[in-house]
């Protein structure tokens, strides 16, 4: 398996449903619009049999980083940091779900994620996490920021870690 970038021309973007309207509705309307402004970058997960169907997608991007909300020990430690890598969006059509697509697009994203660090430093990686999504992200280590319980976040180092 093997993610590539939302293709607008290839890619059934209104067929796509996870049953959550808020992500159909970005894939369908603002991803190829926000990925070609360079805000954004969009990864899609192909069905091997038909490639224009989407299984499931990610969207990567970097943001801002407000330190006040972690331990004290992570605020002294990236205490010049300023920006985290965000994984804005993460959905599986629910012809798909509960097959471990999900798991995989996010162990993708993260690898992705580690790589862009590796060119360009940021200490954490950040996820908002949708409704019903946290204990999704608390099985792989993510960690509530003390202010928002539905915004977790990844050490860069964890992830290095993980991976070997």
């Amino acid at each position: 398996m093997t993610t590539v970038s939302l293709d607008k021309k290839k890619h059934n973007r209104k067929r796509f449903d996870c049953g959550v309207k808020a992500l159909n509705n970005y894939l369908q309307m603002m991803a190829n619009q926000q990925s070609s402004k360079d805000n954004t970058r969009t990864f899609v997960l192909e069905d091997e049999n038909d490639p224009s169907i989407i299984i499931g997608y990610y969207t990567l991007t970097m943001i801002q980083m407000d330190l006040s909300s972690l331990s004290l020990s992570l605020q002294r430690k990236h205490q010049n940091a300023n920006t985290a890598g965000l994984i804005a969006r993460l959905a599986v059509d629910k012809r798909y779900q509960i097959k471990g697509f999900g798991e995989w697009l996010l162990v993708d994203a993260l690898i992705k994620l580690l790589y862009a660090s590796d060119a360009v430093a940021f200490p954490l990686i950040v996820v908002d996490a949708k409704e019903g999504a946290v204990a999704f992200y608390q099985r792989f280590g993510f960690v509530a920021f003390s202010d928002a319980e539905n915004k977790l976040f990844l050490t860069v180092d964890s992830v290095r870690r993980s991976f070997g």
